[in-house]
């Protein structure tokens, strides 16, 4: 088959569709991630079943993401695909038995005849979403870092394993801002007002951690003109944070008011983070050592997976709007008959 697009430019809409797919998992199942994370902090069981309740429609989707992201790895950069799941293989089994926790005890947490018996399984959906968000942050600080060893790369990957969890707890306390009222809303608020401060030191850390680890990457940011262009992105990122402490401080508000604000901001310092690690890395796909052409599969083959990404990737994103038009608004009583 003939590339209908130029074959070195081929693995950069591929790296784009990747990315696009990462990031709409991170947003995505990170509040219900988060969500998970905050459930032992519930005041009652009722709570719990109201947290519950409003990621019930969406997480079990939410994963279709993280497939889509791997599987354009494996077949567009398969020796990245190899290189990188080589180098992390642990903490991507850890992760795999975290998310299959989590699918389990959402579903027998429903079947429980006693109160101990669903206990029991809200402890394990929060094991699952811990084991999930840690591996997942360990996973970055390993990759960030370009996979080096030593106490320092082993302590930065586990601090990044923290600051993940606390970025996923804060993105889950909005979400909870956004879909719930009353007692568990004015709880959610005080939640966000801490973890918002875990993100902003995390972010700090990335940023601090990888021109550090790079000179490639220290000249990227700092090498004039680019420190005066790339400037607007940390402003911006801080801003946004002080934005956000600002609204959280009074929150929440009468009538309601400005309920979906905490969430929107929390995707953006989501996707500004994003962006500065995209920039970061381009054009490598496994820090310094493979870029996207290097790694990237055959023209002909790229052309075919593109033909078929385009078609499925606009249809998870479908479903994805549909599920959020559909289910909106406030969570309602955990109903399961």
């Amino acid at each position: 088959m003939t590339p209908f697009l130029p074959p070195e430019l081929l693995p950069v809409v591929f790296a784009a569709l990747m990315a696009i797919s990462v990031l709409a998992y991170v947003v995505l199942d990170g509040f219900d991630l988060g969500v998970g994370l905050l459930l032992p902090q519930a005041a009652d069981e009722p709570e719990r079943d109201r947290m519950i309740a409003s990621i019930g429609p969406f997480w079990d989707a939410n994963e279709t993401w993280l497939v889509l992201g791997v599987g354009l790895l494996l077949v567009a950069f398969p020796t990245a695909h190899g290189a990188i799941l080589t180098a992390l293989y642990l903490p991507v089994a850890l992760m795999l038995l975290g998310l299959t926790l989590r699918g389990v005890a959402f579903e027998f947490r429903a079947k429980a005849s006693t109160l101990a018996d669903k206990r029991r399984w809200d402890h394990a959906f929060f094991g699952g979403s811990l084991l999930t968000a840690l591996t997942q942050g360990w996973m970055l600080g390993r990759y960030v870092i370009g996979f080096d060893e030593g106490i320092i790369a082993i302590g930065f990957a586990a601090l990044s394993a923290i600051g993940v969890a606390v970025a996923y707890s804060f993105i889950g306390a909005a979400w909870l801002i956004w879909r719930t009222e009353g007692a568990l809303q004015r709880r959610a608020v005080l939640w966000a007002r801490r973890a918002l401060w875990g993100v902003a030191l995390g972010i700090i850390g990335v940023s601090l951690a990888t021109p550090i680890a790079s000179e490639r990457i220290f000249h990227r940011w700092f090498d004039f003109p680019n420190i005066l262009l790339l400037a607007p992105m940390p402003v911006a990122t801080f801003a946004l944070i002080a934005g956000l402490a600002a609204l959280l401080r009074h929150m929440p508000l009468p009538e309601d008011a400005l309920r979906r604000l905490p969430f929107w901001g929390a995707v953006g310092l989501f996707c500004l983070s994003f962006a500065g690690l995209a920039w970061s890395f381009f054009p490598y796909i496994v820090p310094e050592k493979m870029t996207l052409w290097q790694a990237a599969a055959s023209p002909e083959s790229l052309s075919i997976i593109l033909a078929g990404a385009l078609v499925v990737l606009p249809i998870i994103a479908a479903y994805t709007v549909l599920a959020w038009r559909i289910f909106g608004g406030k969570a309602m009583d955990l109903r399961y008959d």
